[in-house]
């Protein structure tokens, strides 16, 4: 069944065409997932699909009687209560719960943060009977338990669906076809988000033959135009503006400006870096703590993520590191030489007027090639970089936000939910960067993959207070999570069968259920579902892929130094 058919749709922003002639139709079944850079055009595509908005040319041509329930970026409530807003149903308290809006029922949406708005819109259009879901950035705002459950339940939705989500883990699960936007073109990939990062490299590939192709022709058309007027007075007029074009690179296929050396510039960090004390932290006298008794201690280049549900205190720890807040109690040392750069979930206010690069550089400062380097890494080249924050799409805001606190050379990063808001490439553009940079890092996400990348260590506040370290990374926290359930079971059926009275037959049968009992935990372990597995190999796989570049790393740096003995002893 047909749900939404999209005929030639063209949009386009103050300077910029957005998308144009973009056909697709939108079947029951489809699980369409919409990728690409920031101020693309995903949202206006979306609203224009959910009806919201219609297109600047072409048609949406909707199924007879197709019921469609959509998740904005930017929600609007008709006044009155959570419950109400939802949907005023079990079914819808019971979701909002799920989305940790369980203790909010009763309150106003118009004292809602906009996180907590999201969360509301989100069971709203969860709940409603629908032939087509259309969600713009649902996992935002959400923790990790959340999202788990979000994608249990769109993947038992009948109907259509089509999503924008930096989530790669709910991008590779849910979706069966993504739709990549980049540069005015559209590409439909059929399959998930691996096959899109195929196809994605092999249109690089080719794109940068094409790009070598046109860069010898250049260097022919360049010598042509380089013989002066009167030798090219009889040449026609169209020879003169091909060659032209060729030379400026106007003809040129995509290129990927991201991938440039970085000169980081970042100040010297002593041993000591971050260090709390017993540390603990709640907003009122007699209130319950968010936490209490936290030692850490930050060491140089270590990489720790902040692991909980909402609402156990990440982002106030961070504000605590960051010297925003006071603890209650312990106390917060930062070395002399950190230098501290926080990017926090507000993000800074911006000069509507001001220009891309002019923000970067910041006030009385001339950009540099550092400046230069890091706009072009984070997708701001060439015209961009002269544009006006006020033309900026929401998602470009943040990006240069992100930009403003790495252009600020820190040498520790506080990182409070940084993939809210970005696109995928300007996440791998970060995660590329942190490879390489030589900080410490503090990071509080709910992108699974994310974590995987970037952190060695997980904090898990599990909101009774407490707030432990786990060795590992967050892959080695999430298995041990799994499996703390599993252990558990094992424990009870043990106990339950070592106080079983009676003589030796009702003993003897006891320990043949606390067997079963521990042979089906087992049998769990092995018996795991495809699914789980294949995000478990996927992480694994990231995993060696980083070892390996750090490898291949080292080793390019033996072969370099091969001759300086101190550099190698060093690399050893």
């Amino acid at each position: 069944m047909i749900l939404v058919d999209l005929v030639k749709v063209g949009a386009s922003r103050p300077g910029k065409p957005l998308f144009e002639d973009l056909s697709l139709t939108i079947n029951t079944g489809d699980r369409l997932g919409i990728v690409g850079i920031n101020g693309c055009g995903k949202s206006t595509l979306m609203r224009a699909m959910a009806g919201i908005e219609s297109p600047e040319s072409g048609a949406v041509r909707f199924g007879n009687g197709v019921r469609i329930a959509a998740l904005d970026q930017e929600p609007r409530f008709e006044g009155g209560t959570v419950h109400e807003a939802a949907g005023a149903t079990w079914e819808s308290d019971a979701v909002l719960d799920r989305l940790g809006m369980g203790a909010y029922l009763d309150v106003s949406v118009d004292r809602l943060s906009g996180g907590q708005s999201k969360r509301v819109a989100l069971a709203r259009a969860l709940v409603a009977e629908s032939d087509l879901l259309i969600l713009d950035e649902p996992t935002n705002h959400l923790d990790i338990d959340a999202i788990a459950w979000l994608e249990e339940r769109l993947e038992a939705y009948n109907g259509g669906l089509v999503m924008v989500t930096h989530d790669r883990h709910v991008l590779d699960r849910v979706t069966n076809r993504v739709l990549e936007l980049d540069r005015g073109r559209a590409y439909l990939h059929d399959g998930g988000y691996d096959t899109y990062l195929e196809n994605k490299a092999d249109r690089a590939a080719q794109a940068a033959r094409a790009e070598e192709v046109r860069k010898n022709l250049a260097r022919t058309e360049l010598a042509w135009l380089r013989r002066g007027a009167p030798a090219r007075t009889s040449k026609p007029k169209h020879r003169i503006a091909t060659a032209t074009a060729i030379v400026e690179g106007r003809a040129q296929a995509e290129a990927r400006t991201g991938d440039l050396p970085l000169h980081f510039g970042t100040p010297r960090l002593g041993n000591e870096v971050v260090e709390l004390h017993d540390v603990g932290h709640r907003w009122d006298e007699g209130s319950p703590w968010l936490f209490e008794h936290v030692d850490l201690l930050l060491d140089p280049r270590e990489r720790l993520g902040l692991v909980g549900p909402n609402g156990t205190g990440k982002s106030t720890l961070l504000e605590i590191v960051a010297g925003r807040i006071d603890p209650t109690a312990g106390r917060v040392k930062v070395g002399q030489t950190a230098k501290v750069g926080y990017f926090d979930q507000r993000g800074r206010s911006l000069d509507p007027e001001a220009r891309v690069r002019e923000v970067v550089a910041g006030p009385n400062r001339t950009p540099d090639y550092t400046d230069a380097a890091l706009m072009e890494a984070f997708w701001f080249d060439g015209d961009a970089q002269y544009a006006p924050v006020r033309l900026l799409s929401g998602g470009e805001r943040r990006r240069l936000q992100l930009l403003v606190t790495l252009a600020e050379k820190p040498n520790v990063l506080l990182l409070d939910e940084p993939t809210n808001d970005l696109d995928l490439d300007t996440l791998r553009a970060l995660e590329d960067f942190l490879d390489e940079w030589p900080g410490a890092l503090i990071v509080v996400s709910h992108d699974r993959a994310f974590l995987e990348r970037t952190v060695a260590d997980v904090v898990v506040m599990d909101g009774t207070g407490f707030a432990g370290r786990r060795p590992g990374g967050y892959a080695a926290y999430e298995e041990e999570r799994r499996a703390a359930p599993r252990r558990r079971g094992s424990v009870a059926a043990a106990r339950a069968a070592s106080t079983t009275g009676g003589g030796g037959k009702a003993r003897a049968s006891s320990e043949t259920k606390a067997s079963r009992s521990s042979g089906s935990a087992e049998g769990g372990e092995k018996l795991r579902s495809p699914s789980t597995l294949r995000h478990r190999f996927r992480a694994v796989e990231r995993e060696t892929e980083t070892l390996q570049a750090e490898r291949d790393r080292i080793n390019a740096e033996l072969v370099e130094h091969a001759s300086d003995h101190v550099r190698l002893a060093g690399l050893a």
